[in-house]
């Protein structure tokens, strides 16, 4: 599942960054709630993502797999020009991306932040 939503988080992240740039600096009304709703559930999928995988992992897939969705979709409707290095580059992003999903977990396993926190830390207060 955490997967599931991380992958979600980054087609929103796409769907954010396309929208901004067609906000006109935030006076389209529809681009500018699109961007707002796409952006705090993007936001909301990555932190709650990064509860159950690693953060630098998580991290690059989400900007990894966001912006190769972005500029994908750009070139797909002409908003920006395609060529084969592009192509092949994009696709770098996402095998490196996969590359991360199908790594085994560490051996210690992940475990949410607040299980992670020493013992003195919350008897301290």
């Amino acid at each position: 599942m955490p997967w599931f939503v991380l992958i979600a988080s980054a087609v929103l992240e796409a769907v954010w960054a396309t929208a901004l740039g067609r906000t006109e600096g935030f006076t389209a009304l529809v681009a500018t709630v699109v961007f707002a709703g796409a952006l705090l559930g993007s936001l909301a999928g990555l932190g709650w993502a990064a509860r159950h995988i690693p953060i630098g992992s998580a991290y690059a897939v989400w900007t990894g797999l966001g912006a190769a969705l972005t500029v994908g979709y750009a070139m797909l409707t002409g908003d920006e020009a395609s060529s084969p290095a592009k192509v092949l580059f994009l696709t770098g992003i996402v095998a490196a991306v996969v590359g991360l999903k199908l790594l085994p977990p560490d051996s210690a396993g992940r475990r949410d932040t607040h299980e992670a926190r020493p013992s003195s830390v919350a008897s301290s207060r």
